[in-house]
């Protein structure tokens, strides 16, 4: 591990200076409560990215960290909310996550750390009844969890006030700064006080992150960078990347054949579209595969039924990128690419769904021979050795995918500003129910941003 400080920032606490760092919660200094209620858990070792900044942000350091997908972020940043948060009915912390799933994710964790302790955590987001979420705003919450534009709603209709903010927390940073979310999250941060602890944590932390970070906290001397692991690693070292080239009407066959020779015990397939995840997904049913479904094509209820089905034991997960970040589902062996995704930081945050806390994960691509290149990027961004795997498809040639998708998601350049068949974002009907209202989407170093 190694910890950088930003210049006049002051010293790192002596444990740290001398390279002893704490891995016990017991050994931090928390309240018994706090302790008892994280064993109960199953908390009891801290992870590197937990043992280095739980103790700076108790001391109420500003911090920006980065870790990889799947280290143990969401800990980090609760631990020292809850330890240090006084037990007065007030928004003293506020929690800016960019997808639903993500803030449904934190806001269990919260609540269930919290409870013995009498904190309470409300959930906001798109997609949701926005009155309900009101209704539990009024209820006087100590921490708040949401997407930026159900955030912003709120903020304009008056029913959330930040004014006595204490914490700020950007959870995946570097996640809305890709998906455009960047000026939504400022304009946010405009209504808390200038006086309050920062906290960004992020798999990989672009040059704006950390502009950001300066920007709200008083200048550079004030924020202090932490980096678990070596800069360049951007996924944990037991997951094993391999891919397969195959015709494009061979990729089902390829699938089938993977999942016969690896026996994936649960897996998530991320596909292109949601039109290209059902026809995956009625074919797996076809085939007795346990198997689910989620895109943001189904109702959030829909989806939090497919996520607990997941969960409780389906085997494979057929998903679109809305289940690419944040997402901790104990478990998951493999994650299987169904096509290059778009951009190489979406392999990284795909794959970081398997192989967490520690433990060994496979990541397949199922790539056509004009994707090679693409192959090649994801190989040089993630710094990765991608083995590539040759399979029997002989059982599977007859097998096709009938996947009857509008023309203008066809084709690797479609002539409408979309690229290979992928789902544009549109304002506050996106599959991620951030509610930004802008639209926003990458395509190999090109932005497009889409009007209300």
């Amino acid at each position: 591990m190694q910890i950088f400080m930003k210049p006049g920032a002051g010293v790192l606490s002596a444990f740290l200076a001398c390279g002893a760092l704490l891995t016990e919660f017991k050994d931090m200094p928390l309240k018994p409560e706090l302790i008892e209620s994280l064993k109960r858990s199953g908390f009891v070792t801290a992870t590197e990215v937990q043992a280095a900044a739980i103790p700076e942000l108790l001391q109420g350091k500003n911090v920006i960290a980065r870790a990889k997908t799947g280290t143990g972020k969401t800990a980090a940043f609760i631990i020292p909310i809850m330890q240090t948060m006084g037990s007065s009915r007030s928004i003293d912390a506020l929690i800016i996550v960019p997808t639903r799933e993500l803030a449904i994710q934190v806001s269990a964790f919260s609540q269930k750390v919290g409870s013995s302790l009498r904190i309470y955590t409300a959930t906001v987001y798109g997609g949701a009844s926005i009155n309900v979420q009101i209704q539990a705003l009024r209820s006087r919450p100590n921490v708040v969890v949401g997407t930026p534009g159900r955030l912003l709603d709120l903020i304009k209709q008056r029913a959330l006030d930040l004014k006595n903010i204490k914490y700020l927390v950007l959870d995946e940073a570097d996640v809305m700064l890709d998906m455009g979310f960047i000026e939504d999250v400022e304009e946010i941060m405009s209504y808390t006080p200038r006086e309050k602890q920062l906290m960004l944590f992020s798999a990989t932390m672009p040059r704006e992150i950390i502009h950001i970070a300066e920007r709200h906290s008083g200048g550079p001397g004030r924020v202090m960078r932490i980096t678990v692991g070596e800069e360049e690693d951007l996924t944990v070292s037991t997951i094993k990347h391999s891919y397969a080239i195959v015709p494009p009407r061979l990729k089902f066959s390829a699938l089938l054949a993977y999942i016969k020779e690896y026996s994936p015990k649960k897996a998530i397939i991320f596909a292109r579209t949601k039109y290209q995840a059902n026809a995956i997904h009625r074919i797996l049913l076809s085939q007795n595969y346990n198997a689910i479904l989620m895109h943001g094509g189904l109702t959030q209820a829909m989806r939090e039924r497919s996520l607990g089905s997941f969960r409780k034991g389906a085997q494979f997960l057929i998903a679109t990128n809305v289940a690419a970040r944040g997402l901790d589902i104990a478990g998951i062996t493999d994650i299987i690419n169904f096509g290059v995704p778009d951009e190489p930081n979406i392999y990284v945050h795909r794959v970081g769904r398997s192989a967490r806390m520690g433990k060994e994960g496979r990541a397949m691509i199922i790539a056509d021979p004009l994707e090679k290149k693409e192959l090649q990027d994801i190989r040089d961004y993630a710094n990765v050795d991608m083995k590539k795997i040759e399979l029997n498809l002989e059982p599977y040639r007859n097998m096709s995918l009938p996947i009857n998708e509008p023309r203008r998601f066809e084709g690797r350049n479609s002539g409408h500003g979309f690229s290979r068949g992928r789902e544009p974002h549109h304002g506050h009907s996106d599959e991620h129910g951030h509610g930004s209202g802008r639209g926003h989407f990458r395509r190999r170093g090109r932005d497009f941003h889409q009007g209300r």
